[in-house]
């Protein structure tokens, strides 16, 4: 059972941190200095989250980065109970304390948004989840810091079909595919 949870975590195609090792660059040289690099990401997440909201008629929210434990929004990510959410207390001063935890993911959190926001058929939200994984196998992929784009769209239920997943993965390659163009205008390749 060990060995198949350390292989789960390890994600795909690298099972140790010494294979890890084997895998990155030792002469890479970065092509942007560091303050040129944040520029073009916030350019870059910028284009994309409009690119994003108008392929999928989205619009952006801010998620909680924590939640209570009570309240059920946080997400296990697994289920043998292996990865496990950072608890804590806070409200100095309240006569209870607050059972709170650090969000992992925002599946639940995200449905229940669509609700709270009035969201109709073809039109969801967009946010920029911040979370930490105190379990996960830390690699060139994976950091216990995530911060990842999350979405989700109401739609009909005689949409939810391969058709309309296909035109949906389209629309998102699209924008994409454009930015990459962009982007290779922009920076040189060796």
């Amino acid at each position: 059972m060990l060995a198949d949870k350390k292989a789960d975590l390890a994600g795909p195609g690298i099972g140790t941190y010494e294979n890890v090792e084997q895998v990155l660059p030792k002469d890479y040289e970065p092509l942007l200095t560091p303050k040129e690099t944040q520029i073009a990401l916030a350019t870059l997440k910028n284009y994309i989250e409009e690119g994003l909201s108008k392929e999928l008629n989205l619009f952006r929210v801010e998620c909680p980065l924590i939640v209570e434990k009570e309240s059920g929004m946080n997400d296990y990510l697994d289920r043998d109970g292996s990865r496990t959410p950072i608890d804590f207390q806070c409200g100095l001063g309240l006569p209870k304390k607050i059972d709170a935890q650090i969000v992992q993911a925002v599946t639940k959190w995200k449905r229940w948004a669509l609700t709270q926001y009035d969201c109709e058929v073809e039109e969801g939200i967009f946010t920029d989840m911040r979370a930490v994984r105190k379990d996960y196998f830390l690699d060139h992929d994976h950091s216990s810091y995530v911060d990842q784009w999350d979405w989700e769209k109401v739609i009909a239920a005689q949409d939810r079909d391969i058709d309309y997943l296909k035109d949906t993965v389209k629309r998102i390659w699209k924008n994409f595919n454009w930015c990459r163009k962009i982007c290779s205008k922009k920076i040189p390749t060796t």
